[in-house]
């Protein structure tokens, strides 16, 4: 039977490069195969991390009522009282930020978050205009390409290039390319950035949000690998918040990515317009995760795990994966790594790659070895044509080491036969 799919449903089910990555996680991870899985945005799993999860669940277990309260109770759309009360009491004393319950909601993950809030604030208007979500700098997360139900949602800017010794760039946000029209609902940032790893300075955040507030918008700040936690920052970044900042914050990358647990920090017209949309989408949202990090958060211990355990940890794979790759790829051939400062990830640029990273994703593939190509990034662009879009693809260093560096030196290995050496 030949079914019709609505303008929506076009939109959510043609393929996408997050549908691809997903597929590729999911097979990977579950088939049984020798994958090297080097695509995904999974989390490690971290020994010490793992023992908490199982501290808590045995503490829920032993606590009478408190497995069926997680199980078999919906909390309101807005999230569990308790644990929202836990983050108001956090945030307020950690960072003296002036908020309460009505500036939060949680959401079925960070995804959803993004999913309700570019809805929200972009796309066809009441009044017949169509707004869009201001890119600040790309590459950005591959999940926010195909959020829209509208179309096209994204406007970008391309960056500055910076170019450090001989393997090494960073990018910069271009602030004289910056404009913000009429057709701006929002600016959005991840930080750190999602896939480069790149941390937005104080500077940039502070410009940003100043830029933001003239005009009357909000600065959405995605902060799933961010500060506080899970705080898989490199280099020195300062949590912010204000009431025309909406920060988004997850208990995925911290070793909870199957409980689903979004939060929203926001003006309260925008944390309630997010719970309606859980009620309507949803019901509620999944309790696990809350309850498991609940009295985390209340004795600030999520803040210890992130900065004595979890940080550290990814600090030192991601150096790992650093001098693998300077050890496979020598001086072969051109390339250059983005400055890892966060986030689970690598950002590799071939300049003048003679094959597309599509191409190169497709052979690294027939060789058991999975990445993310780049141009799924450089989504918003005018300039679609773009080449430094195909030369340069993500890969995650959270696998075990042996898996991470024979990943590495195949992808040397391909790189180097499209050189046709």
């Amino acid at each position: 039977m030949d079914f019709e799919f609505s303008r929506l449903g076009h939109e959510l089910a043609s393929p996408s490069g997050i549908s691809e990555l997903m597929e590729d996680l999911g097979s990977a991870l579950n088939s049984g195969e020798d994958v090297k899985m080097l695509g995904g945005g999974q989390p490690a799993h971290i020994p010490e991390v793992n023992a908490l999860w199982r501290r808590r669940m045995e503490e829920i277990l032993a606590d009478p009522g408190a497995l069926e309260r997680m199980l078999a109770n919906y909390d309101p759309p807005r999230g569990s009282p308790g644990f929202i009360a836990a983050l108001v009491k956090l945030f307020r004393r950690e960072f003296g930020w002036e908020v309460d319950e009505s500036n939060f909601a949680v959401t079925a993950g960070g995804q959803t978050a993004f999913f309700f809030l570019f809805n929200l604030l972009a796309g066809n208007m009441p009044d017949g205009r169509r707004k869009k979500i201001l890119l600040p700098l790309v590459p950005e997360y591959i999940g926010y390409a195909n959020q829209g139900t509208c179309g096209e949602m994204f406007r970008a800017v391309p960056p500055k290039i910076e170019r450090i010794g001989e393997h090494e760039f960073k990018y910069r946000v271009n602030f004289d390319r910056l404009e913000i029209g009429d057709d701006i609902a929002a600016i959005c940032v991840s930080r750190p950035t999602n896939p480069t790893g790149n941390v937005l300075t104080d500077g940039e955040i502070a410009q940003l949000s100043d830029i933001a507030k003239v005009h009357g918008i909000p600065l959405i700040i995605d902060n799933a690998y961010g500060a506080p936690f899970p705080n898989v920052i490199f280099t020195e970044a300062t949590p912010v918040w204000d009431e025309h900042i909406i920060l988004t914050l997850s208990l995925s990358k911290i070793g909870l990515p199957g409980t689903r647990t979004g939060i929203v920090v926001a003006h309260p017209k925008i944390a309630a317009a997010v719970a309606g949309m859980s009620s309507v989408v949803g019901l509620s949202n999944p309790n696990i995760g809350q309850a498991i990090a609940r009295p985390l958060v209340e004795s600030g211990e999520i803040l210890k795990l992130s900065n004595e355990t979890v940080q550290p940890f990814y600090v030192e794979k991601s150096r790992l994966a650093q001098k693998w790759v300077a050890e496979s790829f020598g001086d072969d051939f051109p390339y250059r790594v983005h400055r890892s400062e966060g986030a689970l990830f690598l950002w590799l640029w071939f300049p003048d790659l003679p094959i597309t990273s599509r191409e190169l994703y497709q052979r690294l593939k027939e060789r058991g070895v999975l990445i993310v190509p780049g141009h799924y990034f450089f989504f918003g662009l005018e300039d679609e044509a773009w080449r430094h879009r195909d030369e340069c693809l993500r890969m995650t260093f959270t696998m075990d080491g042996p898996t991470v560096r024979e990943g590495i030196r195949i992808i040397g290995e391909e790189v180097q036969r499209a050189w046709g050496r």
